[in-house]
């Protein structure tokens, strides 16, 4: 790390907030516990920050309650200029926010970049959609009568947020929420709180009213989603993170009724069939693979390739991942960071070694760096037997597993064989293919010939065990929308 670097880390970490946001105020927790976070690139703890219990819940409750109505009542016109004025703030904080998620993430500084720029962009989607929130009105077929179909904000929400993407998942649940006039209280993953709790301060800046958006870190999670989905004044749930987390939440909304938005696991497929040009299949592969360190729910975790091309395709994707530059995700030159903690590098090397034990062969890659931090060096895997875990669980590191098929319906058989349906990846020059397999796909999200997909204007969701409604796109908005029939 350079001497100007540190010098920027270290203005940042001055300035961070390190208390709970409730009802516009930043205070600490009710009974005065404290967490740290910690540098994923050296293992250190840089800061403590307030550790939000139930009494803390309650009261972020009581002020999303409150507020609610106002919120609801306020203007659609008001509520996107509010967003939009928090989207300018973003982006001129943007070097800000980028080197505090390298930070507290570790990814890598130019990928942060990128991630405030997507993040904001939540914010300013969600400011168009306000004003265009509409419903319907009709004569009733059978006559004597009229049809009046309105949208109403669903009320006070809670969002948990998980911490690959410490900015982008709280505006993509956060932007929708407050356009459609709802109040939410966010609870940001504990690996990485605080540019959560920036963004907190940054809507306050722009003019948010106290008590619309409250935000707790905590390492009770369990302890305040109990607390707030037993209440009966929550009235809805979001969650980005794993699908056994999410089936417990789903579990805990049944109770009250909740209305739920899960965005949860994935087991990605990346299908290259034998007419595709493999450079750019590879620099597809490199997108969806290594983006984020491979800590991404829509990251590709089975490289299914026709057996024709399937050398081919392997030398040069092992060639590229190798030459990748591992450092801290701060550091200006590095294009992958540590992973985010010792619990994920465990559990990444251990995928890795059962494959081996199996008889997979490692092209490159395939250990833990001995440095300072959770780094992992970025893997290659071939002869995967079908019965290594590493082909059937989310890797949620840089590991790429690669096999072959023989034909366009094995292809679709073996990308189809598991629970998961968030994202597909098709790689072909036939655009007749590329659109039937697409269609056989079960998958909520599709790239043809392209290695990331997310957009703000586009549906984020899955089917199957990967997750309920959509993210993004004007479906977005709908999830925090309720439909009112009033008959005249």
């Amino acid at each position: 790390m350079t001497t100007a670097t540190r010098t920027r880390i270290d203005a940042v970490i001055d300035t961070l907030p390190t208390r709970l946001s409730i009802g516009g105020h930043e205070v600490d927790s009710a009974d005065g516990r404290t967490f740290a976070v910690h540098d994923p690139s050296t293992g250190d703890r840089f800061i403590e920050v307030a550790d939000a219990g139930p009494a803390d819940c309650l009261a972020a409750l009581d002020a999303a309650t409150a507020t609610q109505p106002g919120w609801a009542r306020t203007p659609a016109r008001r509520r996107a200029e509010i967003l939009s004025r928090a989207y300018d703030l973003v982006i001129e904080r943007g070097a800000e926010l980028a080197l505090l998620m390298s930070l507290e993430m570790g990814k890598a500084i130019g990928e942060s970049r990128a991630e405030v720029a997507y993040g904001a962009e939540f914010l300013r989607w969600f400011s168009e959609e306000a004003p265009r929130i509409q419903g319907r009105y009709t004569h009733a077929p059978a006559g004597g009568g009229r049809i009046l179909v309105t949208k109403e904000p669903i009320g006070p929400v809670l969002a948990i947020t998980p911490w690959n993407f410490p900015l982008a998942m709280g505006t993509r649940k956060i932007g929708p929420a407050l356009a459609a006039g709802c109040t939410m209280i966010v609870k940001p993953a504990e690996d990485t709180p605080l540019t959560l709790m920036v963004l907190a301060r940054i809507f306050a800046d722009a003019g948010l009213p106290p008590g619309v958006l409250s935000v707790l870190p905590t390492t009770r999670a369990p302890e305040l989603s109990h607390t707030l989905t037993a209440d009966p004044r929550l009235r809805k749930i979001t969650f980005t993170g794993s699908t056994a987390v999410g089936k417990r939440l789903i579990a805990q909304a049944a109770d009250q009724v909740l209305g739920t938005s899960m965005e949860l696991g994935g087991n990605a497929p990346f299908l290259v069939f034998d007419d595709a040009n493999v450079d750019d299949a590879v620099d597809g592969a490199l997108a969806a693979k290594m983006r984020n360190g491979g800590e991404a729910c829509t990251a590709a975790n089975r490289f299914l390739v026709a057996d024709s091309i399937r050398d081919e395709f392997t030398a040069a994707l092992a060639q590229r991942v190798s030459a990748l530059r591992v450092g801290a995700g701060y550091d200006e030159d590095t294009q992958l960071g540590p992973l985010v903690n010792q619990r994920q590098l465990d559990r990444v090397h251990g995928l890795v070694r059962d494959a081996v034990a199996r008889g997979a062969t490692t092209l490159t890659g395939g250990r833990q760096l001995e440095q300072p931090g959770h780094f992992y060096a970025p893997t290659v895997l071939t002869d995967i037997p079908a019965d290594a875990r590493v082909l059937h669980e989310e890797i949620f590191g840089p590991v790429a597993t690669v096999t072959g098929f023989d034909d366009e319906s094995d292809a679709i058989a073996a990308a189809n064989a598991t629970e998961y349906g968030l994202a597909a990846y098709v790689y072909t020059n036939d655009l007749n293919r590329a659109l039937r397999v697409a269609e056989a796909l079960d998958a909520g999200m599709v790239g043809i010939n392209r290695g990331a997909i997310s957009d703000a204007a586009a549906p984020f969701g899955g089917v199957k065990q990967s997750g309920l409604g959509r993210e993004g796109g004007s479906e977005g908005i709908e999830e925090y929308l309720e439909t009112k029939y009033i008959a005249i």
